[in-house]
């Protein structure tokens, strides 16, 4: 995600590109202060953490990143593959990990910036969570102590509990893995170029000048799902940018190849157990 930044007093704040502010203003690579700093986000000239509609280019930070949007969706790939983050759900980004990541409408969010030594009890690789009203709140509460240089012990322990909440909260099937193999990443660039092509796996195997059953077992060694599943995933992560785009479920349904829109929503229904009206529906705090 982009640099979290704090105004010097002396200073205005942060334009755009927050690559040009200074470093020690940079709270994403603080190695010092609190073990974890909380911020919000906002689509404003003078907002700290940058939203809206942008993208931002292959970048680390020295503290791990949790994040959550409130509407619209963020795109984060890293060298493990991608991940999709809708509202409300949260995304961790563990120290020093490579990313890159387009945000689509997105006019408020809130996260947390933890240091190397706390995000050692939490994933060693990307992913995806389920967030709670009570994860919401302590990161918001935290909020107000981003300045201090050091926390309070009623502050610490109520850090320690938003830790245990983000450690402990159920993993999102929002993952898209990407081979390594040159024969099936280009079949799996060419479907996420064209997500409604729907040639057969023995299809894709002839194209791409290998057997059907070493498609099938690349596709299960390099991704962990079948070619079907995997497939399916991308076509949810192209549904996923386009319904946050604004796009009728309709056009989505007819682009992914879908008969009737029904058996798009269906789909959609099985994979994330709501429809994709309320999966993307805005709720308030």
């Amino acid at each position: 995600m982009p640099s979290v930044q704090r105004p010097s007093p002396k200073t205005p704040a942060p334009a755009t590109d927050t690559a040009a502010a200074p470093k020690d203003l940079d709270d994403s690579e603080r190695a010092d202060g609190p073990a974890v700093i909380a911020f919000l986000g906002h689509d404003a000239p003078d907002s700290q953490f940058q939203l809206g509609t942008r993208e931002h280019d292959w970048h680390s930070h020295l503290r791990g990143q949790f994040f959550c949007v409130e509407s619209g969706l963020v795109h984060v790939r890293t060298h493990h593959g991608s991940w999709m983050l809708p509202p409300h759900r949260a995304g961790w980004i563990p120290p020093g990990e490579s990313h890159k990541v387009s945000i689509s409408g997105v006019m408020s969010g809130w996260g947390v910036l933890i240091a190397p030594a706390a995000s050692s009890i939490l994933p060693d690789t990307p992913c995806v969570i389920s967030t709670t009203e009570l994860m919401r709140a302590l990161a918001k509460r935290a909020v107000s102590w981003a300045a201090q240089d050091s926390l309070q012990p009623d502050q610490e322990r109520l850090i320690s509990v938003l830790q245990d909440e983000i450690r402990r909260a159920p993993h999102e099937p929002l993952h898209l893995a990407m081979p390594k193999d040159r024969r099936l990443l280009r079949i799996a660039q060419a479907i996420l170029e064209n997500p409604h092509d729907d040639r057969t796996l023995e299809a894709w195997a002839e194209w791409a000048g290998l057997s059907a059953r070493t498609l099938s077992r690349l596709c299960l060694s390099e991704t962990g799902s079948s070619f079907a599943q995997w497939r399916q995933q991308a076509r949810l992560t192209h549904a996923l940018e386009r319904l946050a785009d604004g796009d009728a479920v309709a056009d989505v349904a007819d682009a992914l190849g879908y008969a009737t829109p029904s058996n798009f929503i269906a789909m959609f229904r099985r994979c994330f157990g709501d429809s994709p009206a309320h999966y993307f529906a805005k709720r308030r705090s």
